[in-house]
C-alpha cells in the first residue's frame, strides 16, 4: 500500500479493507507493481463504460455510423411531399439540434417544403421496459438519467439560457429546442444579491408537459447562464421538438407528428449518418454520458449472434446491427463477447445497461486489467485509449494533476467513476521507468465519495514508478 493512498484513506475516514487496487505492467510478461484485493468484485460506477465501449470497438469498429433514415410512401413534386414521412430510428446515441436542422435542409432541398401527411418517428429499433427517470436517485429533471431512445434526441432535454437586462430588471430566457405546443416564460424578474443557488432562486415549474413556468427571481450577479433539464414528458418529447425544428427551419405539415412504425413499400428520401463511433465513445468516456453509453450498449444486442461466434479481434470486419435491441440481448452479447476473447478464466462481468448507472452491475479489477491490457495491443485499440479522458487537460479526469510537482498531467489516460457509495478510477498511466501502467483502484464505502484523493494519490505514485 503506497502511503500517501494509505494516508489520504485515513483522513476519509475509509478503511484499507474498501480499496481494490491494481497496478499492472501493460506488458505481461513484466512483473505486477500494485495487487489489492484485485479479483474481489466491485461496483465500479462509470468505469463500467469502459466495457461497452471497448467491446464497440472491437465488434463494430471505429468508423461504425448509424443511419437514422427518411422515408415516404408518398411521391415528391411541387415543392410538397404528397404522402407520409417516416423517421426511422437506428440509435444514434448524439441526434442533436444541429445534426436534424442539416436533415431536414437536406429534406427541402429535394423539394420537401411541405409535408401533405404525417411526419412518423419510428422507435422500434429498440425495445425497451418502462421507464422511471427519478427512480435511481429522485433527480428526474437531470438529462443523465434520460432513457435511451431509438430515435434518442438531444438526450430529451430542454436547455434553457438566461441573460439579465439590468436596464429593465428583468432576465430574458431562451430555450432550445422549439418544442411544438410548450411554452415557456420569456422573462423573469432580475433578484439583487450574490448568485448563490440561483436554480432555486427561479422557483421554476416543471410539473406541466404544455408549460415551464418561473416564480421566483433570477439573480442579476449570475451573468448569462445555461440549465439543461430533462422534458417533463419525455414520452412526447420527440414528437413536440422534431414539428417544432421542423416548422422552425421553414417547413409546413398539414398532418401531424406522432410516433408508429415505418411500413413496408417506402422508398428512402435521406440518410443522416452518425458521428463515428471513436467519436461517440469519446462522449462517453471523457464526459460519462450514460444515456449515449446506454445507446451503444443496446446497439451491440442488435448484432447478430451466430456472427459473433465468428468474428475475431484481429479480422478487421465490422458487424452491422439487424435485430431489435433489448438490454437482455445487449447482456448476452458481451457475455458471449466477454468469453470468446478473454476465455473462461476471469468471470464476465455484471452488467446491466453498460453505463455504470446502476446498482447492481459488478466486475473485479482483474478482469478490467485484462481488458485494458487487451485493448493496449489491438490493432484498432488506439481509438479506445484516445477516448480515455487525459489527466490535468480533458475529461472528467482534468482535476488530476493540478500540483506543479505533478507527473500525471498529460501523462495518464483515465476513465473515472462516482456514485453514492463508490469512487473509481482505471486506465493507462506513463511512469518514469518509461514503463505503461493498467492503473486501477475501486472503494466501495458510505464514505466513497471523499475517496477521490486516495485514488488521485495512486495515480501519481504509477507515474513515479522506477
Amino acid at each position: 500500500m503506497p502511503a500517501d493512498v494509505a494516508q489520504a484513506l485515513q483522513r476519509a475516514g475509509i478503511p484499507v479493507t474498501a480499496l481494490s487496487a491494481l497496478v499492472v505492467p501493460v506488458d505481461p510478461r513484466e512483473p505486477d507493481r500494485l495487487r489489492l484485493r484485485a479479483q474481489t468484485e466491485v461496483n465500479p460506477a462509470s468505469v463500467m463504460k469502459l466495457v461497452t465501449t471497448y467491446a464497440a470497438i472491437d465488434l463494430l469498429g471505429p468508423d461504425f455510423t448509424w443511419q437514422t433514415r427518411f422515408y415516404t410512401d408518398g411521391s415528391v413534386r411541387g415543392g410538397a411531399l404528397h404522402g407520409n414521412l417516416y423517421v426511422r430510428g437506428d440509435g444514434d446515441p448524439k441526434l442533436v439540434l444541429e445534426r436534424l436542422q442539416e436533415a431536414f435542409v437536406a429534406l427541402q432541398a429535394r423539394g420537401v417544403q411541405v409535408i401533405l401527411g404525417d411526419m412518423v418517428l419510428d422507435h422500434s429499433a429498440f425495445e425497451l421496459p418502462a421507464h422511471d427517470p427519478g427512480a435511481f436517485d429522485g433527480e428526474a429533471l437531470r438529462p443523465y438519467n434520460a432513457a435511451p431512445d431509438a430515435l434518442l434526441f438531444n438526450f430529451k432535454s430542454i436547455v434553457l439560457r438566461f441573460t439579465p437586462d439590468h436596464a429593465n430588471g428583468m432576465a430574458t430566457v431562451g430555450s432550445e429546442p422549439p418544442m411544438e405546443g410548450l411554452t415557456i416564460d420569456t422573462r423573469v424578474p432580475l433578484a439583487r444579491g450574490a448568485c448563490g443557488d440561483w436554480r432555486a432562486a427561479l422557483g421554476a415549474r416543471f410539473d406541466r408537459p404544455e408549460a415551464i413556468r418561473f416564480e421566483g427571481r433570477y439573480p442579476g450577479a449570475c451573468g448569462e447562464r445555461t440549465w439543461s433539464v430533462a422534458y417533463h414528458d419525455p414520452g412526447s418529447y420527440a414528437v413536440r421538438a422534431f414539428e417544432g425544428m421542423w416548422r422552425a427551419s421553414g417547413g409546413a405539415i398539414t398532418g401531424r407528428v406522432r410516433s408508429g412504425q415505418t411500413p413496408p413499400g417506402v422508398h428512402l428520401l435521406h440518410e443522416a449518418l452518425s458521428l463515428p463511433l471513436s467519436d461517440i465513445i469519446t462522449d462517453v468516456n471523457q464526459w460519462s454520458n450514460n444515456v449515449m453509453a446506454q445507446q451503444v450498449f443496446l446497439t451491440l444486442g442488435r448484432l447478430p449472434p451466430l456472427a459473433l461466434d465468428t468474428a475475431t479481434d484481429i479480422s478487421g470486419r465490422s458487424l452491422r446491427p439487424v435485430r431489435t435491441g433489448r438490454f437482455e440481448r445487449s447482456r448476452e452479447t458481451l457475455r458471449n463477447w466477454w468469453v470468446r476473447t478473454f476465455g473462461v478464466k476471469l468471470a464476465p462481468p455484471v452488467l446491466d445497461n453498460g453505463s455504470g448507472l446502476s446498482r447492481t452491475e459488478r466486475i473485479t479489477p482483474e478482469a478490467l486489467a485484462n481488458l485494458l491490457r487487451h485493448a493496449a495491443a489491438h490493432p484498432r485499440g488506439d481509438a479506445f485509449v484516445q477516448s480515455l479522458s487525459v489527466a490535468g487537460i480533458k475529461g472528467t479526469a482534468a482535476r488530476i494533476g493540478q500540483r506543479a510537482d505533478s507527473l500525471v498531467r498529460g501523462n495518464a489516460w483515465l476513465k473515472t467513476g462516482t456514485l453514492r457509495d463508490v469512487s473509481g478510477i482505471a486506465g493507462y498511466v506513463n511512469a518514469l521507468d518509461g514503463r505503461r501502467y493498467v492503473v486501477i483502484g475501486f472503494v466501495n464505502h458510505d464514505n466513497a465519495s471523499a475517496a477521490r484523493p486516495a485514488l488521485d494519490a495512486l495515480v501519481e505514485w504509477a507515474a513515479a514508478l522506477k
